[in-house]
């Protein structure tokens, strides 16, 4: 007899996006530039016009929750100061278009489009931020904390130190080592300060997040050098977002990362950043596999490839596995078997043609990606893990940041020459998969 896949009746099931990757028109209607306006958004998915039809596809395939992120620069042209009427009136729209639809909005305050005048006076670089973010979050909750029940504050801030501020990959495009410790340090003092304003807000009734991108980290070998080097990786990309904000302080290895470059910081920051939440929302993709490496500074490890799995396009390894081990290792570090945890991102970049083939996309590869992901999120559930939702990242193919379009995520297709979406036979699946909360996943 197979095993039972079925999910809660008050499961939400999602698909998410973020405001510049799918918006376009970045600077319509008042709005103000953001650090990433000289990449190629200006029409991306062209949602900006053509939400209502995006609603009605996320109502067709039965969604019953939508993740979406919103445009700081939209909303406050210069970053702080005049708000932007224009741009509180589109979510406003959005809210009320998915409401009608029966479609749990979760939005996402910060999707790492900074506002250019931000940047202009240092960015997450300056302290000043936490309080700029608290007045951008406040100006959201006042204006939807009446229809929107989920708020996340920020969307993987590993990625926006990382690649913005240490590689210098992704914008603002900084690579300082001494520049990624308060970037992040910043980053979390913005999420402490809105969520402490949240709880005094128009929104309070709701629930308030955050969202992190966790990678599981596995040694090459038993060495100790390996396993150093896994704990260092780990704390690096995974402790560093939630051992302070669950548990109050930043993990000791990244005192060995850093070296010089780790700051002290005081203990008002840490009691600020420690701030309860809600829910967390886990985004994963793949695992590493890695090894020593003493000449790869700061972290001195290297990523051994797994060729014996399937790779996406962006040659991440599929591995669903890691899913399951990822969200058991938070529930036992810091939910205690009590922490509501939303899978708020999880899909694969895999080749789609640009055009339909006789009004259809067939992607196989990326259906048996869900198949199994979702499985190792159920396995999870049955393990103990307080699941409450899973979002397919992503809704629509979009602007991938530093990919540009050539990466396609959506369970619908765009054909970015004519705006055409079409529903690919993964989103079906995954439609089949709503419909039977999860029974077809034993098939």
């Amino acid at each position: 007899m197979s095993d039972s896949y079925r999910f809660p009746d008050d499961f939400l099931w999602g698909a998410a996006t973020s405001a510049y990757q799918i918006e376009g028109s970045p600077t319509a209607d008042g709005a103000g530039r953001n650090t990433w306006l000289d990449q190629t958004g200006d029409v991306a998915c062209d949602h900006y016009r053509r939400y209502r039809d995006d609603v009605a596809i996320i109502s067709e395939l039965g969604l019953n929750a939508y993740r979406f992120s919103v445009a700081w620069g939209r909303i406050h042209p210069r970053g702080t100061g005049t708000v932007n009427k224009k741009g509180i009136d589109f979510y406003s729209r959005l809210v009320d278009c998915l409401l009608e639809k029966g479609i749990k909005p979760n939005l996402t305050l910060y999707h790492w489009d900074l506002p250019e005048a931000l940047d202009d006076r240092g960015g997450w670089l300056n302290r000043d931020i936490a309080e700029w973010f608290g007045d951008y979050a406040v100006t959201m909750f006042d204006a939807l904390g009446d229809r929107v029940e989920m708020w996340s504050t920020l969307n993987e801030p590993w990625v926006v130190t990382d690649g913005g501020y240490l590689s210098g990959l992704l914008a603002p495009g900084h690579s300082n080592l001494f520049e990624a410790p308060i970037a992040t340090h910043n980053l979390l003092r913005a999420h402490g300060t809105a969520v402490e304003r949240f709880r005094s807000s128009n929104a309070a009734k709701g629930k308030i997040g955050l969202v992190v991108n966790l990678e599981p980290k596995y040694p090459a070998s038993e060495s100790p050098e390996d396993l150093d080097a896994v704990r260092r990786a780990d704390a690096y990309m995974n402790r560093q977002y939630l051992d302070p904000v669950f548990l109050g302080k930043y993990p000791e290895e990244l005192r060995d990362i850093f070296g010089e470059a780790w700051p002290e910081w005081s203990d008002d920051d840490m009691r600020l950043i420690k701030q309860p939440i809600d829910f967390l929302g886990v985004n994963y993709y793949t695992r590493r596999v890695e090894r020593d490496y003493p000449a790869n500074l700061p972290l001195r490890t290297m990523h051994v490839p797994q060729r014996q799995h399937v790779h996406s396009d962006t040659n991440w390894e599929v591995f669903p596995e890691a899913l399951t081990r990822v969200l058991l290792w938070v529930n036992e570090r810091y939910g205690a078997g009590k922490l509501p945890i939303y899978i708020t991102e999880n899909g694969a970049s895999f080749y789609d043609p640009p055009h339909t083939i006789d009004g259809r996309v067939e992607d196989p590869l990326r259906v048996e990606y869900y198949r199994q992901h979702l499985r190792a999120a159920h396995e999870a559930m049955k393990k103990g893990v307080n699941l409450r939702g899973y979002y397919a990242w992503s809704l629509l193919d979009n602007y991938e940041w530093s990919h540009g379009y050539s990466k396609r995520f959506g369970i619908v297709h765009v054909d970015y020459s004519t705006q055409q979406r079409t529903i690919k036979s993964s989103g079906r699946y995954y439609s089949d998969v709503i419909r039977s909360k999860g029974d077809i996943l034993s098939k």
